[in-house]
């Protein structure tokens, strides 16, 4: 390309310009060889018939100067004046055609560049007072100088040509070194990231685009290595939380089967509890599906959906659960609180935020629920009296497996997985959540969503 672009460039100098400057020589030489060959013929015009003698006499008082041969015929077609005034060569354009359309009455001008000088030749007619034409006035310039001068330009133009030419190759050669030298150090990058070397950087100096590539691509790899980091996590905690429940399964299983004098009660005892463990695999494979779905953001047909109905519903299926844990649940709902969502994922939502409220409560504790309107916002509030959260632990308690007492979390069949499946649905769906310690003891949760409204119905 860029050779190309200079190509181009060096054609369009060693082509144009000089047919511009041998042009603009063209139009000076016919107005100049015209106006002689014109004061000529004037000069001669108040002769009524040319002779030698009268021709000779007007040509003698005349001043003409820059021509190399001067003919003045009659119209009979004779030489009345002939002369070479300065160096002369042959003229193609002293052709018969030319002499005869001059008496016609017309003039004739051509003019050429070649061997070095120009040749240019002008037919004028001398009419006399009474209209007629009596003879043709022929002038001649053979101009080697201004030739010199448009081959020296050509000749100038051709070196600095080459000068050009080979500078173009330097430069070239070295930018596309450098782009190259710049390219394969990122395509080594590429393949060292590949292979998993995530921790690989590329050092590109400059302000230029491959180094904002380069910029690039080392962020690419930091959030790689960041995700790897967060997948090898969640596969060790996932894998730790799957495990405990089938060793747990597996030894009463095993007691079972080893004992055959065992109890009926005891077997009872055992049968409960693996399926108390059975339960709580289920409900962790259930969680981990719902991050994968969300990880995945499958398409889903949302609709418009009345949050204020969803949380209602929501809570009746929990009050069995906050009656056990003797806690009271309170809700100021307003109405008309419509988002673009699916009610499972709004149910996903309250769910999980009301159901940790209970399970990590203090006993007569309550959980207040507030959906109110915020401007072009919908806002639920999830208040607790329960045991809260530490401020260190605040900024990770969305993320995945993460517990702030283990051995209370376990109690309670928690698997780390609740909030963060309540983090990125609400994400998934345009909103924000934030969680802060209440003064009075507890948490808050604060979900935002945008608010939609349902187009009416045509009445």
């Amino acid at each position: 390309m860029y050779f190309s672009i200079i190509a181009i460039v060096l054609i369009l100098m060693n082509t144009y310009f000089l047919i511009a400057s041998r042009d603009m020589i063209f139009a000076s030489k016919e107005g100049f060889i015209k106006n002689q060959a014109i004061t000529i013929a004037t000069n001669l015009a108040p002769i009524d018939n040319l002779t030698d003698e009268g021709v000779k006499s007007i040509m003698n008082r005349l001043d003409v100067t820059g021509l190399t041969h001067i003919t003045v015929f009659g119209i009979d077609g004779n030489a009345y004046y002939d002369t070479n005034i300065g160096d002369d060569s042959s003229d193609g354009g002293f052709v018969k055609e030319n002499v005869n359309r001059t008496m016609s009455g017309y003039d004739v001008f051509y003019s050429s560049f070649s061997g070095g000088a120009f040749s240019s030749s002008a037919f004028t007619p001398v009419i006399n007072n009474g209209g007629a034409v009596i003879g043709v006035v022929y002038v001649h310039e053979y101009d080697t100088a201004q030739g010199a001068i448009l081959l020296g330009l050509q000749s100038k133009i051709k070196s600095i040509s080459f000068v050009v030419t080979f500078l173009s190759v330097i430069m070239v050669a070295f930018f596309i070194w450098t782009i190259m030298r710049r390219i394969t150090s990122i395509l080594n990058a590429i393949v060292s990231v590949r292979e998993g070397e995530y921790n690989y950087r590329i050092q590109i100096r400059g302000n230029d685009e491959m180094a904002m590539l380069g910029d690039e691509f080392n962020s690419l790899t930091n959030r790689l290595r960041e995700t790897e980091e967060i997948r090898r996590r969640f596969v060790a905690d996932a894998s730790h939380e799957l495990k405990t429940p089938l060793a747990s399964i597996r030894l009463l299983s095993d007691s079972i089967l080893q004992n055959e004098e065992m109890d009926v009660d005891t077997v009872h005892e055992f049968v409960h509890d693996i399926g108390t463990e059975a339960e709580r695999l289920s409900r962790t494979t259930e969680k981990l599906m719902s991050l994968t779905r969300l990880d995945a953001k499958v398409d889903k047909q949302r609709t418009s959906v009345d949050i204020r109905t969803v949380i209602t519903s929501t809570l009746r299926m929990l009050n069995p659960l906050a009656d056990n844990c003797q806690i009271s649940l309170n809700s100021k709902l307003d109405g008309g609180c419509f988002v673009y969502s699916t009610e499972d994922d709004i149910y996903q939502v309250v769910f999980n935020l009301v159901e940790n409220a209970i399970k990590y409560n203090m006993p007569h504790g309550s959980v207040t629920i507030t959906l109110i309107h915020a401007g072009k916002n919908i806002e639920l509030t999830v208040d607790d009296t329960g045991i809260g959260v530490p401020e260190l632990d605040l900024p990770y308690i969305f993320d995945r497996f993460y517990r702030v007492d283990k051995a209370r979390s376990r109690e309670a069949g928690g698997s780390g997985l609740g909030l963060s499946i309540v983090r990125a649905t609400v994400r998934e769906n345009n909103g924000t959540i934030t969680a802060i310690r209440r003064e009075s003891g507890g948490m808050r949760f604060q979900v935002t969503f945008p608010l939609y409204m349902p187009p009416q119905a045509d009445i």
